[in-house]
């Protein structure tokens, strides 16, 4: 039996978190992320929400089993610089993230409050 090809779309890492405020406070108003929606259980339930930053998309979940803290998310992307000079400028004392440069690209690496790393690579021309 000849079946279709297989096509994958797009790629969603889930980050955990703990704390809806702090991620918020991270995500929105230092990284520069919208949120898309959110959804929540009747009653006292944890969240599951969509951020988003250009093509880049997150899942931020609550719930227990989700995903494990302290993940990373690797990023190719373009302005790795300029965003670096944004999130310098921002009042956020909780991050001074710096640059490294190596084999692989200029390097962003974000750690939010939960131990989830967002790694933000430029690769070389």
């Amino acid at each position: 039996m000849v079946g279709m090809a297989v096509t994958f779309h797009r790629t969603v890492p889930i980050f955990r978190i703990f704390d809806l405020a702090k991620a918020r406070e991270f995500y929105v108003g230092y990284a520069g992320f919208t949120v898309d929606w959110e959804h929540r259980f009747p009653g006292v339930a944890p969240v599951y929400m969509q951020v988003s930053r250009g093509g880049l998309v997150l899942h931020l979940s609550e719930h227990h089993g989700d995903a494990t803290p302290g993940s990373t998310a690797y990023v190719e992307a373009t302005g790795v610089r300029e965003l670096h000079a944004e999130l310098t400028a921002r009042d956020y004392g909780y991050l001074r993230p710096g640059l490294d440069e190596s084999e692989i690209g200029l390097c962003l690496e974000l750690l939010d409050p939960f131990g989830n790393r967002l790694r933000l690579v430029e690769p070389p021309q």
